[in-house]
């Protein structure tokens, strides 16, 4: 039961200076201790949630003149200038997280987006706590890849792996996989927009990651990972299909950044699956609803006609033999609230202990 979370309790603000504060952070294992948790509660159906999304025109951005001259800058990226609601429930809690996005915030030093997480007794429906939910985002989807490197990659040798992208995402990803990966990957080939910022990630990460991190400027060790994660924002293709390991497994966090080419082969020959299928449809933002929906037709559709997998519905949802896998998560409101709760427990049991001493 919960009642260390009195639904009488005043409303709590607790930002990440508190949790900080009073470390609160959950560690790794924590982490994945509360996802685990929260995927078997998924699966059974236990908790469940929703995501709604108002993406803003970008050109209504670029037509305000204090604006315009950045826009160049952004040939290769895409603004992703949006609002978005991540609402979820479980047996004892529900959350709300909202996160306003725009890549033009990194001009001004701003973190690409902001999350603020909403914890709520569920019987009462009333709020608990406010919590800085940016960090536990990030957390939650880093998760993704040792989640898939653990189901996918637990009997292969030892290996290398790609990732496309510098940010938090990016950063946390790495994290995740150290955690749970590090005796089997051999490298980890990171390419970002611009080397310098690959550079950067490497060089802040390595102290306290035992995977060698190798910024790089090409796709040219592309193909000798077997694993290949893209974390980007990029408006295209971060690579081509001959660039890929034959039977790689593939992780994608980001956006329109997978190429047709590769889809149809993964479709035809090997393992896709989705986070949620219907959630990745209805968001329709990413490689895999996109090539459905461009062809008329619907991802939540027909994907279970095709054999798509869902994490959500059931954990046998991974590849078995050496053939290529495609697997797109768009981010399930469950993780952060998962997340969020095992964050706020730690938070009121070390105040407990604090004010007991």
């Amino acid at each position: 039961m919960y009642r260390d979370l009195s639904p009488t309790d005043p409303l709590t603000f607790v930002g990440l200076n508190d949790i900080a504060g009073m470390k609160a952070e959950l560690t790794l294992a924590e982490l994945h201790d509360a996802m685990d948790l929260a995927w078997a509660d998924i699966r059974e159906g236990r908790a469940f949630g929703g995501k709604a999304v108002l993406s803003l025109p970008e050109e209504d951005f670029w037509q305000r003149s204090e604006f315009s001259a950045f826009r160049t800058d952004f040939a290769e990226q895409r603004l992703g200038w949006k609002l978005s609601s991540l609402y979820s429930v479980n047996t004892e809690f529900a959350a709300v997280k909202i996160i306003g996005a725009n890549a033009f915030n990194r001009t001004q030093g701003l973190a690409r987006s902001t999350s603020t997480i909403l914890l709520l007794d569920k019987l009462t429906m009333r709020p608990l706590v406010v919590l800085d939910g940016t960090a536990i985002s990030a957390s939650r989807t880093g998760t993704y890849a040792s989640t898939v490197f653990e189901r996918c990659l637990a009997h292969d040798r030892t290996i290398s792996v790609f990732l496309f992208g510098a940010g938090p995402i990016a950063q946390a990803v790495i994290a995740c996989l150290n955690h749970v990966g590090s005796g089997r990957i051999r490298e980890l080939f990171v390419r970002s927009r611009g080397l310098s910022g690959a550079i950067a990630m490497a060089q802040e990460l390595q102290p306290r990651t035992a995977i060698r991190l190798i910024p790089v400027e090409t796709n040219a060790r592309l193909r000798d990972c077997t694993f290949a994660i893209t974390a980007s924002n990029a408006r295209q293709p971060v690579f081509k299909d001959d660039e890929l390991c034959p039977d790689a497994v593939t992780l994608h966090l980001g956006g329109d950044e997978v190429p047709e080419s590769y889809l149809i082969r993964a479709l035809r020959t090997g393992t896709v699956a989705c986070d949620n299928l219907a959630m990745v449809s209805h968001r329709g933002s990413q490689s895999l609803a996109l090539h459905f929906k461009r062809k008329g037709l619907s991802l939540e559709t027909v994907g279970p006609i095709l054999g798509l997998r869902d994490m959500s519905a059931s954990p046998d949802w991974y590849r078995d033999g050496e053939t290529p896998v495609c697997i797109t998560c768009v981010g399930l409101p469950m993780l952060d609230l998962y997340a969020a709760q095992a964050t706020y427990r730690k938070y009121l049991r070390l105040r407990a202990l604090t004010r007991s001493t």
